[in-house]
């Protein structure tokens, strides 16, 4: 093998370039050629090689030469294609098709009965070109002049003998001998008178005769048997009988190709197969109207797999792409070509599938995206991450904000196909952005398919944007209008329940499960009791691993600095125990008395003598409104105070005051009313009734007037200096006669000697708190 190949390599290199490279060679039995596979130099395409050596078989080479001239000259589908031939005057090259003997797949059995009658049906109309358009007699039928291409089709070959009628010296009638056993395919009139019996008898008369000894050699093993042809073994029976007259001995009645195929044409005839018509038609597919696609396509949907794939692959898959692309095939001729795509290989299928298959998702076509979107998961294993991510994502999320319902609805499901193919910029980035528009959809099974994609993308998103995103995506899917998709939030929250921390879980998610509890809608409370009792059962495994305080231990000092502590329940019946043993506590261990600050209007309304003329002062209306907008916090901490003796005048607000449990308990009574953490309010003192029977005092009012409304000092002249004793206030008043005003005859308007301020300790005040009040805010009950 290595010396063909060194001898075939130097006898190229002595004569003119052949651009081919040989490859392994081929069993060629019963022919005067060596076949070898082969590749184009240039881009590495395949072909076969036919080689003729004219120094080792010079006798043949008239053969060579009329099988070189044929097959440049006679152009048709069923004969082998030629690329390129080379003649010198030590070989002959002729570079074709990629092709394969017949008689390997005859001798495996490896063809069904379709696929032979496809088979015979190409070669019968190969035969009627060649006798009847040609004019031509091929007289060298048989197994070894029959190829298969990559596509599974049959091609006719080994036309060394291939004559026309119409030549002067044609090859057949001098050289036809020198064809290798051509006596076992002689037809009868031959054998006896030689070979120019073809003048005498119809043109199509050798070949028809050798045509029926090639249908009984395919279906017996390329075995041919002169005294069994006759009797029609393993030939199906729909065909013996147009088979049987293919075989008369009689040249004149014999049944020629053209009639034969005829025959098999007819309605219900042996050539009537789906795969037949297959065949036929799909070179048309993007001329053919509606009906007649539909009908073709449905029989290629009833086509078994035991059609050959090589067919399928290289003949039909081609003319399925251009339809679907540029002939308007439409989704359901998009759907035999991932059926068909789905038995090519890897590299196949990148090579002849994904660049249509880009090109389609940019197709504003609605119908070809959702089928794209539908058959997703069959081309998504054939598909690189770059190719997705760079190329199919960008169009794929135009789908997103598309205005057809079901486009979006395709789109947001095709999500959990692509996921795996997606980086993580991209799903935690734009994938995102679109799944939140698409969750505030007007249609509520797109915002129900939202949140259940959700649910099963959220171990493919980011750790941060898994608290950020799903927890606020779920829990506003709960307030949904639509039952599924509340009940898609709960079944996703669910699922997802390991993804969240303890916290979010006891913080943001167990609250917005309590809502769904009480859901109007059963599968909707069922639901949420599940997704409930999953998360409570983890807070509550987790709350075993924490510490029981985290408070510091208590440490040692100064005996009247206890740490206040809390007593811990006992039981569940108990739970109120620690609130009690905390006030106990926090009362015993309080030192000291609380001193009571002296209210400045009530003070003053006791010491002050006044003229029964002016109003009594505002202080106990103050004293009364701060008492009752006093803060709840406060009001709270007096209630369960134990009584303590306080020097008046708080004395009177705890006047009935009792043991510290009597308190408590009178307090626990109360818990039903409104005024529970309302401390009582009792009247200091009785506001004297109004008395005008004095002399009226107009400058002072008048004086107290201004000094409210302007809030200043009185100007200067009309106060005395304020003595430095620390004494208690006292009112000064001068009494003249005449009119208000400056001169000599003014009066000395009273004067309020401020009192010195007061440092109080820092002890509990039980003492509603009233603001300081001056001689100059009396006024304020005239406006």
């Amino acid at each position: 093998m290595d010396f063909l190949k060194s001898a075939v390599a130097s006898a190229i290199s002595k004569g003119p370039p052949f651009p081919y490279s040989f490859g392994d060679r081929l069993d060629l039995e019963e022919s005067i050629w060596t076949l070898h596979n082969g590749t184009k130099r240039e881009d590495s395409s395949t072909c076969s090689i036919f080689s003729f050596d004219v120094t080792a078989d010079k006798a043949r080479l008239p053969l060579a030469k009329n099988a070189v001239r044929k097959l440049r000259t006679l152009r048709h589908p069923g004969i082998i294609k030629v690329l390129d031939t080379v003649e010198t005057e030590s070989y002959i090259y002729i570079a074709t098709e990629r092709v394969t003997p017949l008689g390997r797949h005859v001798r495996r059995q490896s063809l069904s009965v379709e696929t032979t009658k496809w088979g015979l049906f190409t070669i019968a109309n190969t035969l009627k070109f060649v006798n009847d358009e040609a004019s031509s007699v091929h007289g060298n039928i048989r197994v070894s002049s029959v190829f298969t291409s990559g596509g599974g089709e049959w091609r006719l070959g080994g036309l060394d003998l291939l004559s026309s009628m119409k030549e002067d010296d044609p090859v057949i009638y001098t050289n036809a001998a020198l064809i290798p056993d051509i006596n076992r395919y002689t037809p009868p009139e031959i054998s006896k008178i030689g070979w120019n019996a073809i003048k005498r008898n119809p043109v199509a008369a050798v070949d028809s005769y050798d045509f029926g000894l090639l249908i009984y050699a395919v279906f017996n093993n390329g075995e041919v048997r002169s005294d069994q042809v006759t009797q029609a073994k393993n030939v199906p029976p729909s065909i013996q009988q147009s088979y049987k007259r293919l075989l008369n001995a009689n040249p004149k009645a014999r049944l020629s190709v053209a009639h034969f195929l005829e025959q098999g044409r007819r309605s219900g005839g042996f050539f009537e197969t789906p795969l037949i018509r297959l065949s036929e038609g799909i070179e048309s597919l993007g001329l053919k109207s509606d009906g007649e696609r539909a009908e073709l396509l449905s029989e290629l949907d009833d086509m078994s797999d035991d059609f050959p794939e090589e067919f399928f692959k290289m003949k039909i898959l081609p003319e399925l792409l251009n339809s679907v692309e540029f002939g308007g095939g439409g989704p359901r001729v998009f759907a035999f070509v991932l059926k068909i795509g789905s038995k090519l290989s890897d590299d196949e299928y990148e090579a002849r599938l994904n660049p249509v298959i880009i090109r389609l998702f940019s197709s504003p076509d609605r119908q070809m995206r959702i089928c794209l979107l539908e058959s997703l998961s069959q081309m998504i294993d054939h598909l690189s991450q770059k190719v997705v991510t760079d190329k199919i994502f960008p169009q794929l999320v135009t789908g997103f904000t598309d205005v057809a319902p079901l486009l979006r609805e395709q789109t947001v499901k095709s999500v959990l196909t692509i996921i795996t193919k997606l980086s993580d910029r991209t799903i935690n980035g734009d994938l995102l952005k679109y799944l939140a528009k698409t969750s505030n959809d007007e249609q509520p099974g797109i915002r129900t398919n939202t949140t259940i994609c959700l649910g099963k993308i959220a171990r493919n998103l980011g750790t941060n944007t898994r608290q950020k995103v799903l927890v606020a995506a779920f829990t506003r899917s709960l307030r949904d209008p639509f039952i599924h998709a509340r009940n898609a939030a709960l079944q996703a929250l669910a699922a997802t329940s390991d993804l969240f921390p303890e916290e979010d879980c006891a913080n943001r998610i167990l609250p917005g499960l309590c809502t769904s509890l009480i859901d109007k809608e059963k599968i909707v409370r069922d639901q949420a009791n599940k997704t409930f009792d999953v998360y409570l059962s983890r807070i509550r495994k987790y709350g075993t691993t924490l510490p029981d305080s985290v408070l510091p231990p208590p440490t040692g000092g100064a005996s009247n600095e206890t740490v206040p502590r809390m007593g811990t329940p006992q039981s569940e019946s108990s739970w109120a125990g620690w609130a009690i043993s905390s006030f106990t506590n926090k009362i015993g261990t309080t030192n000291g008395e609380i001193e009571a600050k002296p209210i400045n209007g009530l003070a003053r309304a006791i010491q002050e003598p006044r003229s029964s003329s002016v109003p009594p002062t505002s202080s106990t209306e103050a004293m009364k409104a701060n008492m009752a907008s006093a803060s709840e916090l406060h009001r709270k901490a007096l209630k369960p105070v134990a009584p303590i003796h306080v020097r008046k005048p708080s004395e009177q607000f705890f006047e009935d005051a009792q043991t510290v449990n009597d308190e408590v308990d009178d307090a626990w009574g109360e818990m039903g009313e409104e005024s529970f953490f309302d401390a009582p309010v009792t009247p200091a003192f009785q506001t004297p009734a109004f008395d005008d029977g004095g002399e009226p005092d107009f400058a002072g009012w008048l004086s107290a007037q201004a000094q409210a409304k302007v809030k200043s000092p009185l100007p200067k002249g009309l106060s005395k200096p304020m003595p430095a004793a620390n004494g208690p206030a006292m009112l000064v008043r001068t009494t003249t006669t005449g009119s208000v005003g400056a001169g000599a005859g003014t009066k000395k308007l009273a004067t309020t000697i401020p009192k010195p301020n007061i440092v109080n300790p820092k002890m509990i005040d039980t003492k509603p708190k009233t603001s300081a009040t001056t001689d100059d805010d009396w006024g304020d009950a005239w406006d």
